[in-house]
């Protein structure tokens, strides 16, 4: 083959990917969320800032799927110092007309500073919807990634991302 066609091949090729951009994945939707109560933290007591934390709260849905459902959450993860492991949490949506309910599967947290104070922490894992009936159906079996950041205090947004994943839950 002419090196001036292959060139030309690899350089169109190279354009094409550039243009399309890399493949993201389909936003599942958007809660903004508010901490109910206060959040507790057990000290595990075998060194300094090993502990269990818990955190109870609400969110609205914003943006995709999930607009205009109201979301009860909670979850219960383990940190050592400014990073943490989740060990268990989920909630149940409700939306005009549907019901779902979702679990945590994995996760991992770290410690957000502002002007040298914690102003919350970043998050991010997978979950599933265990359950999903009525206008929320579409994510009955859905794993989903999900991320979470600080807006404020007691305040935070979760943005949930398609995994490419369904399982087979219970009908």
């Amino acid at each position: 083959m002419d090196k001036r066609i292959m060139i030309t091949a690899v350089c169109s090729t190279l354009g094409l990917i550039s243009a399309s951009g890399f493949a993201r994945a389909e936003a599942v939707g958007r809660y903004e969320c508010s901490v109910v109560g206060a959040v507790s933290q057990e000290p595990i007591g075998d060194k300094e800032g090993h502990r269990i934390t818990g955190v109870q709260y609400s969110c609205s849905g914003m943006e995709g799927l999930v607009k205009g459902a109201v979301y009860s959450g909670s979850s219960t993860s383990e940190w050592d110092g400014s990073q943490g492991v989740y060990l268990s949490g989920g909630g149940t949506v409700r939306a005009a007309g549907g019901l779902a309910v979702t679990q945590i599967t994995e996760g991992k947290g770290s410690a957000v500073m502002k002007d040298g104070k914690p102003a919350g922490s970043e998050s991010s894992g997978k979950a599933l919807f265990k359950f999903a009936s009525g206008t929320l159906a579409v994510l009955s079996g859905k794993m989903v990634r999900w991320e979470t950041k600080p807006m404020g205090f007691g305040l935070f947004s979760i943005e949930l991302t398609d995994d490419s994943e369904t399982v087979a839950v219970r009908k």
